[in-house]
């Protein structure tokens, strides 16, 4: 968001090119969204708001419908394609219907659609914080926010008990005025009542002339099991109240889950390191590893190396869109080197080192010989 509130260019908010691809897109997101996700800025406002412009931008970039609307008419195109914004909010649809208007006697292409009519409820928008265990098995939330809501003194009108609004002059009640420039007429909203048609000349007390009042109001949230960062959810009419006549807003739901100290996320997959000893790696045999919610046991084979890699398919995230399919665990494994020795445990690992010169490795055995080539080439007379 810029300083001055407007929005700013969706490939300037990801710093990528115009005619970049999806993939590089999506890569870029997310490295913007781990270095400005909440949790690595805890109480930096500017990189909560930053996130979410970051997630705003790759939410329409990365659909291509989307993005063809955005490369054409930006941001104003957005607010009346495929979306359920304030129909007086003033984007590329309304100028079209201005433009209609003008040439069909005051009325747009929506059959009519007054400009004057009441305005709809606005939209929210809220955050919902999840750890990955409620992201993993799904969780309610009652979510509180303050909302605007119809004052019950005045019932919505915004003028004194027992008074009414008066019309508005300079439209005559219309809501819209029309402009002749040269050959065309330019159906405008009305600035001096704003579009109602009316004007409140003799204000309520409880809500100023507003005709709404903020109340508090709390919406239990069902968040399935699956959910990632930057997904959303949509309640209809749960947004701010409108005008008389004119229907609520709407509640959009960001969610945002935050990062664990031993499980890392990958799409529906999770990472995790599990170290061993050195016994292990070498004999293998059975190890207990905890998950989210519960634990399994796998058996590990014999001369397992630190760092190799194992997967376990189905024990991953679920997919928010329900069904059987998971996603895997991969596992990271890490062979650990004992840092304080029992003077039995330094003799057995003298007796194996001992060992070790006697019966070189493969491994072992290669490097040394390359090695030796490379002196030996190292020495030849010029």
């Amino acid at each position: 968001m810029a300083a001055n509130g407007t929005k700013r260019d969706y490939y300037v908010v990801l710093s990528v090119e115009r005619t970049a691809t999806v993939e590089i897109i999506t890569k870029r997101y997310k490295i913007l969204a781990k270095e400005h996700h909440p949790d690595r800025n805890q109480g930096d406002e500017t990189a909560a708001t930053r996130f979410i412009e970051i997630q705003e931008a790759y939410e329409v970039l990365k659909d291509p419908s989307k993005r063809e609307v955005y490369d054409r008419y930006g941001h104003a195109g957005l607010n009346n394609v495929g979306s359920a914004t304030d129909p007086n909010a003033g984007g590329f649809g309304d100028i079209i219907n201005d433009l209609l208007g003008g040439f069909f006697g005051g009325q747009g292409a929506g059959q009519g659609r007054a400009r004057g009519g009441p305005r709809a409820g606005r939209d929210l928008q809220e955050i919902i914080d999840l750890t990955l265990l409620e992201a993993y098995t799904g969780v309610k939330k009652k979510l509180k926010i303050n909302r605007a809501e119809r004052c019950g003194t005045c019932s919505g009108t915004g003028a004194k008990s027992g008074t009414q609004p008066a019309k508005c002059t300079r439209c005559n009640g219309q809501g819209v005025v029309i402009q002749r420039q040269g050959f065309f007429q330019v159906q405008q909203t009305c600035r001096a009542c704003e579009g109602r048609g009316t004007i409140i000349t003799d204000p309520c007390a409880d809500c100023r002339g507003q005709g709404r009042i903020s109340k508090p109001h709390t919406l239990e949230v069902d968040i399935p099991a699956g959910v990632d960062t930057g997904m959303r959810m949509q309640y209809r009419g749960e947004g701010e109240a409108g005008e008389p006549g004119a229907p609520r807003g709407d509640l959009e739901i960001v969610l945002r889950v935050g990062e664990h100290p031993d499980f890392q996320r990958d799409g529906n997959n999770l990472i995790t390191q599990v170290p061993i000893t050195f016994s292990q790696a070498a004999l293998g045999g059975e190890i207990e590893i905890p998950l989210l919610t519960t634990t399994i046991k796998m058996t590990l084979p014999k001369g397992l190396q630190s760092q190799q890699v194992m997967r376990v398919s189905g024990h991953g995230m679920p997919s928010p869109r329900g069904g059987s399919r998971r996603g895997d665990l991969i596992i990271e494994i890490v062979v650990e080197t004992p840092t304080k020795l029992t003077p039995r445990q330094e003799e057995l690992f003298r007796e194996l080192a001992e060992i070790d010169h006697k019966e070189v490795s493969p491994a072992r055995k290669s490097f040394f010989e390359r090695l030796k080539g490379f002196f030996a080439s190292d020495q030849k007379p010029e």
